[in-house]
C-alpha cells in the first residue's frame, strides 16, 4: 500500500524533496483532498480540479515564495492553499474566522496578490516584474495563471500589450478550460479552439504577435508534460506565454460532465459525485430567478426588450431569455466595460435595455455609468444582482458600495426592492419607458413570498410607503433589509411606537414624506445593507441639513471597513443589521 504523500506536505520546500515519479500520486491525493473538503463544506470545486497537476508543478519547479505566483480567478486555487501550510485548515474554507476562498496577501507569503475579481494577474505581475528590474534583480521569476475564460477580459489585454515592450521576467500561463462559470463565449474563444486544433492561428499566432516566447498547447493535466515545459521556460528571459489545455473538474467524472453545475455544486457525496437534493417545494423563489423569468415575461410582450451579461448568464438568470430570444439576450464574456457601453449604444437607438451585472462586478465599469450613460441620460436599466453582503465570497464579493457610488452621480435613478414583488414591479415599470438610466439592485438568494407572479402594477418613481404606523420612532428602511425590521418589531412589545417606512428610491427620494417624518418623530433611525459612508443613511442626514432640521439619524449599515467571509447571517449580526439585534436596538426607545 502506498504511503499518503500529502499529509507530509505541508510547504513547497517539503513539496521538492518528492522524486518526480511520484508526483502523479500527489495529484491524485490533492484531487481526493480537495472534493472530500469541498462534499461537505461547500465551495468552488470545478476550477481547482483542474489545476491540480499545474499547481504541483509550479511549486514544484520554481522557488515560491521567492518566485512570485499570482492565480487569476480566485477559485482556482484550493490546491494552492493546501500546499501552501494551509492543509490543516483548509476545512475552515469560506467560513466565518476561517480561511478566505481567495488569494490574500494577509494571509499568506505564497499569496503574492489578493484576487477575487477577474483578469488582473496579468498587469499585477508585469508590476512585480517591472520592481524587480528597478531593484536590480533579474533572477526572480513573475508568474501569472490566468484561467477560467479571464484571458478575454480588456484588462488582460491592457497587460499582454504592455508586457510585449518590455524585458520583465514574465510567465503568462493560459489555463485554457473552455468554460468560465458558463461556458466561453466571443471570437477569442473561437480563436483558441482553433489554435488547439492545429487550424492555422497556430502559424499566424497573436500572442507571439505582441513579442511573447509563445508555446503550447500542452496538456495541462499531463503533469510530466508541464514539468518538462516549466523546466525550459524557467531558463528563458523576457516575456513568456504557456497555453495550456485542462478540464475543469478533473478527476470527478460529473464535475467533468457537467461544468456548470459542478462550478460551486454545494454539498455533494465525495464517493459518487451526487449532488445531495435540496427541496425547494413550496419554498419562495431566488430573486435571480424572479429577474429571469420577469425579463422573459416581458420580452414576450416587448420585442425592444434586449437582455445583456457580463459572463454571468446562469448565476444573474437572464439564460431563460437568452434560451427563448438568442439574438435579443448577449453573454459578451468577462467584460464589464464593454457591456455597459454596448448597452449606451442599444438605448441610443430605442431599444429597452437590462443590462444584468453583480453588485460588485458593476465597479469596473464606473466610468462607463457615469460617461457613456449618465452623462448622456441614457435609459439603461442596471439590474445589480448580488446587492448587500452575498456571505461566503467575502469581501471581493460584497455589494455594499453601489448605493454610495450610484447615487452621487447625476440623472441616475436608484432603487431596492423590499421583496419579490416589489423586483417584478419595478422591472415592469421601467420597460414602460424611463427618461433616465435605472440602477436596481436585489439580494442574493430567496426572498419570503411564494405566490409572487401577480399582475404587474406601476411604481410611482421616487415614492415610499408607510409599512407600519408609530408615534415616537420613524425607522426608515432601503430595500430587502427591511424584511429584518418588520421581523424584529413583530418580536418587541413597544411596537406601538415605532414606525416603519420602506423607503426603496435612495435617488430620487421622497422628500414630502420626509418632511413629514422629520415634524412627527423624536427618534430617526436608518438602515441599509450598503456601506453607511455615503450611503443611504447619509443621503437622509443631508436631507436634514439642508432644510435645517435638527433631530439626529441613527444610521445602521455595512461600517467603514472591508467585511471578510461567512454567512450572510453571521455577517449581518457582525454589522447589528440582522433581526435579534434591531430588536434589541428597537427596544432601547
Amino acid at each position: 500500500m502506498k504511503s499518503n504523500l500529502l499529509q507530509h506536505i505541508n510547504n513547497p520546500t517539503d513539496l521538492r524533496q518528492l522524486d518526480e515519479a511520484q508526483l502523479p500520486q500527489l495529484a491524485q491525493e490533492l484531487r481526493d483532498f480537495i472534493i472530500g473538503i469541498v462534499a461537505v463544506k461547500e465551495g468552488h470545486l470545478g476550477a481547482s480540479l483542474g489545476v491540480v497537476e499545474l499547481t504541483i508543478a509550479l511549486h514544484y519547479i520554481f522557488n515560491t515564495p521567492e518566485d512570485l505566483l499570482i492565480w487569476d480567478v480566485g477559485h482556482q486555487a484550493y490546491g494552492h492553499k493546501i500546499l501552501t501550510e494551509r492543509r490543516e485548515n483548509f476545512h475552515t474554507n469560506r467560513q466565518l474566522n476561517g480561511i478566505s476562498g481567495f488569494p490574500k496577501r494577509s494571509e499568506s507569503v505564497y499569496d503574492a496578490f489578493g484576487v477575487g475579481h477577474s483578469s488582473t494577474s496579468i498587469s499585477a505581475a508585469l508590476g512585480m516584474a517591472i520592481a524587480s528590474n528597478l531593484k536590480g534583480d533579474f533572477k526572480k521569476h513573475h508568474i501569472a495563471v490566468i484561467g477560467d475564460a479571464s484571458i478575454a477580459s480588456g484588462m488582460a489585454f491592457e497587460g499582454l500589450n504592455h508586457a510585449g515592450v518590455t524585458d520583465a521576467n514574465l510567465l503568462v500561463i493560459l489555463n485554457d478550460n473552455a468554460i468560465g462559470i458558463d461556458p466561453s463565449v466571443g471570437a477569442l474563444k473561437k480563436y483558441l479552439t482553433a489554435v488547439k486544433e492545429g487550424k492555422n492561428p497556430k502559424k499566424n499566432n497573436m500572442i507571439k504577435s505582441l513579442n511573447f516566447d509563445y508555446s503550447g498547447p500542452i496538456d495541462g493535466n499531463d503533469i510530466f508534460a508541464v514539468l518538462q515545459e516549466l523546466k525550459r521556460l524557467q531558463k528563458i528571459k523576457g516575456p513568456k506565454f504557456l497555453h495550456l489545455i485542462t478540464t475543469k473538474g478533473k478527476g470527478l467524472l460529473q464535475a467533468e460532465e457537467d461544468q456548470v453545475k459542478y462550478h460551486a455544486p454545494g454539498k455533494f457525496d465525495a464517493s459518487t459525485g451526487e449532488i445531495h437534493p435540496k427541496s425547494e417545494e413550496n419554498l419562495p423563489p431566488k430573486y435571480q430567478d424572479v429577474f429571469g423569468l420577469t425579463v422573459l415575461d416581458l420580452a414576450r410582450k416587448n420585442e425592444k426588450i434586449v437582455g445583456i451579461t457580463p459572463a454571468m448568464p446562469s448565476g444573474s438568470s437572464l439564460k431563460f431569455m437568452m434560451d427563448a430570444f438568442p439574438k435579443r439576450a448577449f453573454d459578451v464574456g468577462i467584460a464589464e466595460q464593454h457591456a455597459v457601453t454596448l448597452s449606451a449604444g442599444m438605448a441610443t437607438q430605442g431599444m429597452v435595455v437590462f443590462c444584468n451585472i453583480y453588485s460588485t462586478f458593476l465597479q469596473r465599469a464606473y466610468d462607463q455609468v457615469i460617461h457613456d450613460v449618465a452623462l448622456q441620460d441614457l435609459p439603461v436599466i442596471f439590474c445589480l444582482d448580488r446587492a448587500g453582503l452575498v456571505g461566503e465570497d467575502g469581501a471581493t464579493h460584497h455589494g455594499v458600495f453601489d448605493l454610495a457610488y450610484l447615487r452621487c452621480i447625476p440623472n441616475m435613478i436608484v432603487y431596492s426592492p423590499l421583496n419579490e414583488i416589489a423586483l417584478r414591479n419595478i422591472l415592469y415599470t421601467a420597460q414602460l419607458g424611463l427618461n433616465h438610466p435605472i440602477a436596481i439592485r436585489y439580494p442574493r438568494g430567496r426572498g419570503q413570498i411564494v405566490d409572487w407572479q401577480k399582475p404587474y402594477e406601476k411604481i410611482e418613481i421616487g415614492k415610499a410607503n408607510c409599512l407600519k404606523k408609530g408615534t415616537k420612532v420613524a425607522v426608515l428602511s432601503n430595500g430587502a433589509i427591511g424584511n429584518n425590521v418588520t421581523m424584529a418589531l413583530a418580536e418587541i412589545g413597544n411596537q406601538e411606537t415605532i414606525a416603519h417606512y420602506d423607503f426603496s428610491f435612495v435617488k430620487p427620494l421622497d422628500k414630502n414624506l420626509l418632511h413629514h417624518i422629520f415634524g412627527s418623530f423624536e427618534n430617526i433611525i436608518s438602515i441599509e445593507d450598503g456601506v453607511i459612508k455615503g450611503g443611504f443613511g447619509t443621503t437622509i442626514v443631508e436631507f436634514a441639513s439642508e432644510n435645517n432640521y435638527t433631530l439626529k439619524v441613527k444610521i445602521l449599515g455595512i461600517p467603514d471597513k472591508f467585511i471578510e467571509h461567512g454567512t450572510i447571517e453571521e455577517l449581518q449580526q457582525y454589522c447589528k443589521i440582522d433581526v435579534k439585534s434591531l430588536e434589541n436596538i428597537f427596544s432601547s426607545y
